[in-house]
């Protein structure tokens, strides 16, 4: 056979990752947003005098800094997604860059955390009316911009191919929301500190605030590092196990006899299916049936046996015990 009748059977592995996704475009205009405000802030922090202005603009900073590695994770998989040197595209990008991001929010729950605690015992004078304004700055910007990454157009996602309809696997963005989300959530946990300890004279309020919000953000983060791991780590999915055993047994006499489904992107994941029967089909046929029920299966390799003996169709549970002796 000819090389150029072998490249009509080769197998296509950008699985639409080289397509600009609507997490990256909302990205890049809440990078774009918080490069602005932290411009204006240090600005006009330099031109009022404001250190809580000033401070609040260099934490913008930081915080453009982690939302621009979830922007360049987008463009590096899409620029990247026909690169034969990557096996199965490079969806895992978008893991990488939410697990990236997950760590960066524990580092920040962490430092948050100690500072608070810090404050307790060397509790510092407070500007009152500056530090409201700033955190009111804060939370309108991060409010809006955590508006802008968590929105979803579900009549858009659902009108394209079988990939687009799994946002909730977008790692990448997840771990952008969070982003904005626990710097919103600090920002209203400071206003409400700084009204009480102003009003009410409860000083102790600010630091305990911050406490609170550490721990809750070391829990999204925390969850976020789990899922991502998972998917870097190549961790069987088990609801999909279950959906291909459906697939290939129900009402045949083909028992799977060993299966490896992994995810390689949002929401598309690759198999390897290894299946005895009685009665064995050509590996196609297994295929389309797979495709045609699971088409988030977007790369399946199939080995096919003939039973060595008459009792593969009678044993329903034969490859559940193969599996289980492992």
């Amino acid at each position: 056979m000819h090389h150029h009748e072998i490249d009509t059977w080769k197998h296509e592995h950008t699985f639409d990752q080289d397509k600009v996704r609507s997490g990256e475009r909302r990205t890049l205009i809440v990078v774009l947003l918080t490069l602005v405000t932290m411009f204006i802030e240090i600005i006009a922090g330099v031109i009022y005098g404001s250190m809580a202005l000033l401070a609040d603009g260099l934490h913008m900073g930081s915080h453009a800094t982690a939302l621009g590695i979830a922007a360049f994770a987008y463009a590096y998989a899409r620029r990247h997604a026909k690169d034969h040197r990557f096996s199965f595209g490079t969806g895992k990008v978008n893991a990488l860059g939410g697990f990236t991001g997950a760590v960066l929010l524990v580092g920040f729950a962490v430092y948050m955390g100690i500072e608070s605690v810090s404050r307790f015992f060397n509790p510092v004078a407070i500007v009152f009316d500056k530090a409201i304004l700033v955190a009111m700055i804060g939370l309108l910007v991060n409010g809006i911009s955590a508006w802008i990454l968590g929105v979803h157009n579900h009549s858009h996602n659902h009108g394209h191919s079988g990939h687009e309809h799994h946002q909730e696997h977008d790692h990448n963005r997840r771990a952008a929301y969070f982003h904005v989300l626990a710097d919103a959530l600090t920002s209203l946990l400071a206003i409400f500190a700084l009204l009480a300890a102003k009003y009410l004279g409860w000083q102790w309020m600010d630091p305990m605030m911050g406490i609170i919000g550490a721990i809750l953000i070391t829990r999204w983060s925390w969850g976020l590092l789990l899922d991502t791991s998972r998917v870097l780590l190549d961790r069987q999915i088990h609801e999909l196990d279950d959906e291909v055993r459906s697939v290939i047994e129900n009402n045949t006499s083909d028992r799977i006899s060993d299966l490896h489904i992994w995810s390689i992107g949002p929401g598309i994941y690759a198999g390897i299916i290894a299946l005895v029967s009685d009665e064995p089909k050509p590996p196609h046929v297994y295929r389309d049936k797979m495709l045609q029920h699971l088409p988030q299966l977007v790369h399946a390799t199939f080995e096919v046996e003939q039973c060595p003996h008459q009792h593969c169709y009678h044993d329903r549970y034969l490859s559940a015990e193969l599996l289980r002796s492992r």
